[in-house]
């Protein structure tokens, strides 16, 4: 009886040494088991790039002061036109900026309201303007330096499209010459504006964008990238006629990662109409 008991109880314990069992149900492996050790996790993923400055040619300490008269006049402080196109919804034409800036009204609207209380909300409303920059160019080539007052539009939203007043000295006041408005960052955005060799040279981003009388062209088929992180700028020149700033020749599309590539000229043209591009 010894013997049997002394045997069960061996089995017992031999049983136990291989298996052990949880409440769960899950089977694990006894101490005696091969043990199996993960490998290491992997190394973090590289971080994402940079989102890249898209002003910093605006921004730079070029063409900053100059000798004129203009250099002086306080342009954080002034009254503007809207573009051409833009009014507000009250009719008026112009905004005044105070200390650099003038805030958005978005003017919120619920179903509750009358019509009355309707209307007069949106007639309130305005976009934001906040000074950016001005830059001293001679851009009419008299001489004297011309003033180029750059703003950004604030929609209350996250658009950054921006305007841009080019004015001259007369009569001891500014006098507009120029107002143009860009896009939005990669979306014809305004990258530099500068001289050389006498002409007025106007950077965008995106393909084949440049400035057509007071607004800049629609994006060329194809054309389409976050707003971030542009992959090409479009450079185009313009020479002060008088009265107007006339483009001058070709338009040419630099990529942004490597502006020593030959640039492709007059692109829209090929892209949207290529019979007229291969003339």
């Amino acid at each position: 009886m010894k013997k049997k008991f002394f045997f069960l109880a061996l089995l017992l314990l031999s049983t136990a040494a291989c298996i052990k069992t949880v409440d769960s149900g899950e089977v694990r492996p006894g101490p005696d088991a091969a043990v199996t050790i993960p490998a290491a996790t992997e190394a973090a993923s590289e971080p994402s790039p940079a989102i890249p400055n898209l002003r910093a040619e605006l921004l730079d300490g070029r063409n900053k002061s100059t000798v004129s008269p203009i250099g002086s006049f306080d342009f954080k402080n002034y009254t503007y036109e809207l573009p051409r196109g833009w009014q507000n919804p009250d009719g008026t034409t112009d905004f005044t900026l105070t200390g650099g800036r003038i805030a958005p009204v978005p003017g919120a609207i619920s179903e509750d309201m009358s019509d009355e209380e309707k209307s007069e909300i949106r007639q309130r409303r305005r976009i934001g303007m906040a000074y950016v920059t001005t830059k001293f160019l001679d851009l009419t080539a008299d001489g004297e330096d011309e003033a180029v007052v750059i703003l950004k539009v604030e929609t209350g939203g996250s658009a950054l499209p921006h305007l841009a007043y080019v004015f001259g000295w007369k009569d001891g006041a500014p006098h507009l010459i120029w107002p143009f408005r860009t896009g939005d960052r990669a979306d014809g955005g305004l990258k530099d504006i500068r001289i050389e060799n006498g002409l007025v040279v106007v950077e965008l981003y995106g393909q084949d964008r440049f400035l057509l009388g007071q607004t800049e062209t629609g994006k060329i088929t194809g054309d389409e990238e976050q707003l971030c992180c542009p992959t090409h700028f479009t450079r185009s020149f313009y020479k002060w006629n008088g009265t107007s700033f006339l483009m001058q020749g070709k338009r040419l599309t630099y990529s942004t990662a490597d502006p020593a590539i030959t640039p492709q000229e007059n692109l829209g043209e090929k892209v949207n109409a290529p019979a007229k591009g291969k003339r």
